[in-house]
């Protein structure tokens, strides 16, 4: 175990001091591998690991899936959900926060990507909040906030990556995250609902919109409404049925879903040669970046069961006679507190190889631990010092201080917290949909 708490400790320094998280697990892993082994078994299990995962068709889900939500956004289906979330819930007190909090949530849906949620959404309800007199901290915590559902509303594509990390069922992720992840928005809401009763001046209502006007803002949803159904109905056999009978694979899926929203952009006349060029540019970088990092965690990976961590750690359980509830919590504290410092992403693939083993020692379902770890990712996109969703707001409206913008997402954080406590004393709220459809 000895070895692995070193080599452990040497991927955080790497990170810490800026190295690439891909290199730097790669990096340790080998070097752990060949101290124990020899530096030509290293590398060749290095190789072994880069082919199989080049030659894996698992894999495609994902850039399929990161361009879905890149012509989601050239679609202009973002500004549609807003506007029909602001046509419903404008003229409340509060209204314009908890629309936007429903349209990232709308927008979760069919992007799978945090940043890519708040990154759009910023910029369609920013000025449209700002114009009825929002307070900036309700406002930029609303979207930084509301940015953090993309990875848990399917399709997501952390819940992927966990998927290809442990080898679980992506369906079965992709369900347990429904119900998680509307209980989200609704807690979001019902923060923005209490902080406007507590002081009604940082969120003023807007105008009343007449119901013909709100029933025709639905149609420009049509279509986010119509690709979900699609794509989900597809992936769960709900459409099997005469004389449609689709049912798709989790990569059929995300081709589906990613054909799909071409459809809709070119029907649109939203598609031109340059910003196709640049979602597919996009498409191939993410995707490069996100298998590189797989790649590193896999090798790392290798090397922490080979000095056997996992089974050091349960002995250890086993022999201090400690409640598997009591281990949990250790864990969960554990993410909490590499939140405050780690990228999502990074800190995910570091950790789940190490605890994903003892999780399922001590009997936890892992799709139910899937979802708990990807609710306290979220958390930690806007934990301060580095929640990426508040940098990335930030960025977009750089008048607003991090400090202001930090102060609004404390309510939201709190919420969070909440939320992942139900989820991880009520494990049937993420186990219902997995145990009944499948």
């Amino acid at each position: 175990m000895i070895p692995a708490l070193i080599g452990l400790a040497a991927v955080l320094v790497l990170v810490l001091i800026r190295v690439p998280i891909a290199l730097a697990m790669g990096l340790v892993g080998i070097i752990g591998y060949a101290n124990e082994i020899s530096l030509r078994g290293a590398l060749s299990m290095a190789a072994r690991l880069i082919l199989d995962g080049a030659r894996d068709y698992g894999l495609s889900v994902i850039p399929l899936f990161i361009l879905m939500g890149l012509l989601v956004n050239i679609s202009g289906m973002s500004r549609e959900m807003y506007r029909a979330a602001h046509a419903f819930l404008g003229h409340m007190r509060g209204g314009l926060a908890m629309a936007t909090i429903s349209a990232c949530g709308m927008f979760a849906a069919i992007s799978g990507s945090s940043l890519a949620t708040v990154s759009t959404m910023s910029r369609v309800a920013m000025p449209e909040m700002r114009r009825f007199g929002y307070d900036d901290a309700l406002s930029t915590a609303s979207i930084a906030a509301g940015g953090t559902l993309g990875i848990l509303i399917p399709p997501s594509i952390i819940l992927v990556i966990y998927g290809l990390l442990t080898e679980s069922s992506i369906r079965a992720l992709f369900l347990a995250g429904i119900v998680p992840g509307f209980l989200g928005v609704l807690l979001y809401i019902a923060v923005v609902a209490l902080m406007v009763r507590w002081r009604p001046a940082i969120g003023p209502r807007g105008d009343r919109t007449p119901w013909p006007e709100r029933l025709r803002s639905l149609s420009g949803i049509g279509g986010v409404i119509g690709l979900f159904v699609f794509v989900i109905g597809g992936l769960y056999g709900l459409l099997d049925f005469y004389p449609l009978h689709l049912r798709f694979s989790p990569t059929e899926a995300a081709g589906m879903g990613a054909m799909g929203t071409f459809l809709i952009a070119l029907w649109r006349g939203r598609l031109t040669f340059r910003n196709t060029l640049g979602a597919l540019s996009e498409t191939a970088v993410t995707t490069a970046g996100l298998f590189s990092i797989l790649i590193g965690a896999w090798i790392f990976s290798n090397f922490v069961n080979l000095v056997g961590m996992p089974e050091a750690l349960v002995a250890i359980i086993t022999e201090n006679d400690l409640h598997p509830m009591t281990v949990m919590l250790i864990i969960l504290l554990i993410y909490i507190v590499l939140g405050c410092v780690f990228e999502s992403l990074s800190m995910m693939v570091l950790t789940v190889p190490v605890f994903f083993p003892v999780i399922v020692a001590l009997g936890f379902d892992p799709i139910w631990f899937g979802i708990v770890v990807v609710i306290v990712i979220e958390i930690s996109l806007i934990t301060p010092p580095v929640g990426l969703n508040v940098f990335i707001m930030k960025s977009v409206v750089p008048d607003v201080s991090t400090g202001t913008i930090f102060r609004g997402v404390t309510p939201f954080w709190i919420a969070d917290i909440i939320r992942l406590f139900l989820v991880v004393m009520l494990p049937f709220i993420s186990l219902y949909l997995p145990g009944l459809l499948l």
